[in-house]
């Protein structure tokens, strides 16, 4: 039973980095369609979204289905809590980058500007803060977790310069505000990314380690 037991943890996990590869192109994808103002991109990732709600059901079924047969113990049911909360948290980072698709049309359907926000810095370190958690998950590798903790703050205080930023540009383009309220909006959605990264660092520590560290990070 056991053995059994593990290959489907070992199913689990696999569904879970198929899942991953997913929404981190999504992602990706979405800050590229706003930066080129590529309306079809960014409609075929609204689109995609139903495949990775899907996904996420799926495997969250699993998981329940594993805890029902098995009643798993000790590192075994850390496994599955873990994975029930890297999904969710996976699905809800999916759902930002539809959100950063959506403004992609928005802005795309406008006189083209150029924003004043420093938001090609931010989606860079965001996309690689990301990067980083869900290779600390395929690597089981807690320092790359720790450096995802630490990373947030720096992707925090970009979103409060791009906040300044819009207000500056705003009293100066009043006619301009709807475009670049867009590109703020798309900040707000990359800062959530990184929170939603920092839960899986936080994630992949407790999988490891059994330490719940979340509101523990000064």
């Amino acid at each position: 039973m056991t053995s059994f037991l593990h290959k489907e943890l070992a199913a689990l996990q696999k569904q879970l980095l198929t899942l991953t590869a997913l929404v981190e192109e999504s992602v990706q994808l979405s800050f590229k369609a706003l930066t080129e103002r590529d309306v079809v991109l960014a409609n075929r990732l609204i689109a995609a979204d139903d495949t990775i709600n899907r996904m996420e059901v799926e495997l969250e079924e699993e998981c329940l289905k594993i805890l029902a047969l098995h009643q798993p113990v000790a590192n075994d049911l850390r496994t599955i809590v873990a994975i029930l909360k890297i999904n969710n948290n996976l699905e809800r980072i999916a759902d930002q980058a539809v959100n950063i698709s959506e403004r992609a049309v928005a802005v795309a359907k406008a006189a083209p500007i150029e924003s004043p926000l420093v938001l090609a810095d931010m989606a860079k370190r965001v996309i690689a803060m990301l990067g980083k958690a869900l290779d600390a998950l395929v690597d089981s590798d807690l320092e790359l977790a720790n450096t995802v903790l630490r990373l947030d703050d720096e992707v925090d205080a970009l979103h409060g310069r791009n906040y300044k930023l819009f207000t500056s540009y705003v009293r100066g383009n009043p006619e301009k505000i709807d475009t670049i309220l867009n590109y703020l909006t798309v900040s707000r959605h990359l800062e959530r990314i990184a929170d939603l990264a920092t839960n899986i660092a936080e994630d992949v520590i407790y999988l490891n380690e059994g330490t719940i560290v979340r509101h523990t990070i000064a």
